[in-house]
């Protein structure tokens, strides 16, 4: 049987960090939610936030242990599939992820901890700097991927000497072309993400008739971010697709379905791309609005994939679908904080009817359209691995494919187990809802409520975990338990 190791390599790559990308991106999204939520315990006084608050810190718990345990096999695959690609561009690719290490693991290192376990035992002002520190270090790492990444789509600062890429000047690098549209786009995407998350999880609890206080603030919050994030992101797209346009306008005609480059831009709502004919099939068509979104005229043109040869030009329909799913989802959830603005200024958000039953699934929409964009990203840029300097193909290590497709089955299977085991205990943790728990302490000593770590531990194993202190005495009763 024929392997080939290019396609292997990048399957494999895809399938682990398609399962990473998702945890990392809901962790940032809930630890800024954790954040507002305490901060807002601190300001009125009502355990409602502290409660709330404590029941998503058990699933980021969870939610970010995944996201470490996949993250460590992203690394290694530079070394085992793509030590080509790591001798060309180590000298700006390592210095970036070692920034993440010193900056943002560090930080959430420090005061992850605190966070998790340091519920009862230190005062709420410290529980609420641990949170939005913790938030802070997410959201760095995201700072210093995303910049590894967009110089990988818009590679500038840097010198080629000897066919490997010297950093010249690191501003330009870390602040590449496509970094800051890139970089806002995936934090507003994990922020709507975890806002839908949170509706989801709102309207079913109201649906169910359980935790009705803690539901409706849940619904509230979201409603409000959406409305906010939802068209905030369609104009940072915007802007992104502005900024593609101009540094990688092949794979923008990839994403519109645009083959010739004479003719104004149609924006194609649905079709199906044939790469070889080099025409799209059962086409429907808005004229020239492709032209009015691209290049803000009606007869404005711009590069079609006949500017670059066949060999050169990205997997057309999968960037096509993949932009079009992602798209879809934008518009659905703009129009789900519309709606929902609207019942709430009507009063009539929390009546059960098609909204609340429609937005109770509506929890996995943010993680399809994150993995879309991300399809459209890496694979909008083949051929090229580095665009412009290094070739996909030229990437790969010298390894057999058969060796890449054992190592591939291996993680499907080791993936599939234990994020399967993630996914059932987040789903535990919800169905439980948010509720203190009480420990048996040891003779003499009070009982105290569990941590939200050691509440998440009691969830996965079906059992509580002893008692480690006594309850602290500066805790405040009326804000720091139940």
């Amino acid at each position: 049987m024929d392997f080939d190791p290019v396609l292997l390599a990048r399957i494999q790559f895809a399938f682990t960090i398609s399962f990473h990308i998702i945890f990392p991106a809901f962790t940032i999204g809930l630890s800024a939610y954790v954040t507002v939520l305490l901060l807002l315990w601190l300001k009125t006084g009502d355990e409602k936030f502290h409660r709330i608050a404590r029941f998503w810190t058990k699933i980021f718990a969870v939610s970010f242990a995944m996201g470490v345990v996949s993250g460590i096999v992203l690394s290694y695959q530079f070394g085992t599939n793509w030590s080509r690609f790591s001798e060309f561009s180590g000298n700006v690719i390592g210095p970036l992820i070692g920034y993440e290490v010193l900056t943002a693991f560090y930080l959430e290192a420090t005061f992850l901890g605190i966070m998790l376990f340091g519920w009862n035992r230190v005062p709420p002002w410290l529980l609420t700097l641990a949170a939005g520190l913790v938030a802070l270090g997410t959201a760095t790492s995201a700072f210093w991927i995303i910049s590894a990444n967009s110089w990988m789509q818009t590679p500038t600062g840097h010198e080629i000497r000897d066919g490997i890429a010297f950093p010249v000047d690191w501003l330009q690098i870390i602040f590449n072309p496509s970094f800051p549209f890139r970089l806002a786009h995936m934090l507003t995407a994990a922020y709507l993400t975890t806002a839908a998350v949170v509706l989801a999880v709102g309207a079913r609890y109201l649906l169910a008739g359980k935790h009705s206080e803690d539901a409706k603030t849940m619904m509230r919050m979201a409603v409000g971010m959406i409305f906010v994030t939802a068209p905030l992101q369609l104009f940072i797209g915007d802007m992104h697709g502005l900024s593609t346009l101009e540094h990688q306008p092949v794979k923008v005609a990839a994403m519109e379905g645009r083959w010739k480059s004479d003719d104004p831009g149609d924006f194609v709502l649905f079709g199906i791309p044939d790469q070889k004919a080099e025409k799209n099939h059962f086409e429907i068509a808005i004229p020239h609005a492709g032209s009015l979104v691209l290049t803000h005229t009606w007869d404005g043109k711009y590069p079609g994939l006949d500017s670059v040869p066949p060999e050169e030009r990205p997997p057309v329909a999968n960037v096509f679908f993949a932009f079009r799913i992602m798209v879809g989802i934008g518009l659905l959830l703009i129009a789900t904080g519309l709606v929902g603005a609207f019942l709430w200024w009507r009063g009539k958000l929390f009546e059960p009817g098609w909204y609340m039953k429609g937005v109770s699934y509506l929890w996995p929409t943010g993680f399809i359209a994150i993995l879309a964009g991300w399809f459209v990203t890496e694979q909008g840029r083949q051929p090229w691995l580095v665009y412009g300097l290094l070739k996909t193909a030229d990437g790969i290590s010298p390894v057999p494919g058969a060796s890449v497709f054992g190592t591939l089955v291996l993680f499907v299977f080791v993936y599939g187990a234990v994020f399967s085991t993630g996914v059932y205990y987040i789903n535990r943790l919800i169905a439980k809802g948010p509720q203190g728990a009480v420990a048996a302490a040891p003779a003499g000593l009070p009982n105290r409520p569990l941590s939200a770590a050691e509440e998440a531990t009691r969830e996965a194993t079906g059992r509580s975990p002893e008692p480690q202190s006594e309850k602290d005495p500066d805790e405040h009763p009326q804000q720091g338990g139940k």
